[in-house]
């Protein structure tokens, strides 16, 4: 449990670096075109390189089992961990997924087109209306329930939550700057991951 802990605190350092100091990095050294349309994607693919060996790590390493619950319970657990994935789902297709993968970013600089892309708007509607980040609530209901927790998983579980929470922050940092008080509002308004706290 302790490894995946720690390969999961790994994990978000680099994370928070590729999304911080590396990115200045990546400009100075490619240049604001190359960076503008080449960077997101970049940062997504090794987001899930880095993330691969974590999954590996508690797969092979499960350890003891810290809970087990009774398979009558299963099918709710199914049933939340499915609210999970139809939400992550509708999360995504709720902002510009294109953009969110960097795959828009990517096909305009391989086309010569404009780059930045225009300006993002404000998602405020649909699940974005009870949530502020629906992607992190739906992901915890979809890694936790289950019914028999092994050491290995319990950690990855424990340190993606901490990852989402620690990850909120430093992302609404970046919003309000890039929103301003747009932000700033919708912030009063609606709660961070749990819905109506």
């Amino acid at each position: 449990m302790i490894l995946v802990l720690i390969s999961v605190f790994a994990f978000g350092v680099i994370h928070t670096l590729t999304a911080g100091q590396f990115k200045r990095w990546f400009r100075d050294r490619f240049g604001e075109r190359a960076y503008d349309g080449l960077y997101r994607v970049f940062y997504n693919i090794l987001s899930l390189i880095t993330l691969a060996p974590i999954s590996l790590l508690f797969s092979l390493r499960p350890g003891d089992i810290v809970w087990t619950i009774d398979l009558r319970w299963e099918p709710l657990l199914l049933i939340i961990q499915a609210i999970g994935l139809i939400g992550l789902v509708i999360s995504l297709l709720q902002i510009d997924l294109g953009r969110f993968l960097g795959i828009s970013q990517l096909f305009a600089y391989i086309r010569g087109a404009p780059l930045p892309l225009p300006d993002e708007k404000l998602q405020t509607g649909g699940l974005y209306r009870f949530v502020r980040h629906p992607l992190y609530l739906f992901s915890i209901l979809t890694i936790w329930p289950v019914t028999t927790m092994t050491q290995g998983y319990f950690g990855f579980c424990v340190g993606a939550t901490l990852y989402f929470l620690i990850g909120s922050i430093y992302e609404e940092r970046r919003l309000i700057r890039y929103f301003g008080q747009d932000y700033e509002d919708y912030r009063k308004r609606v709660s961070r991951i749990v819905p109506f706290i």
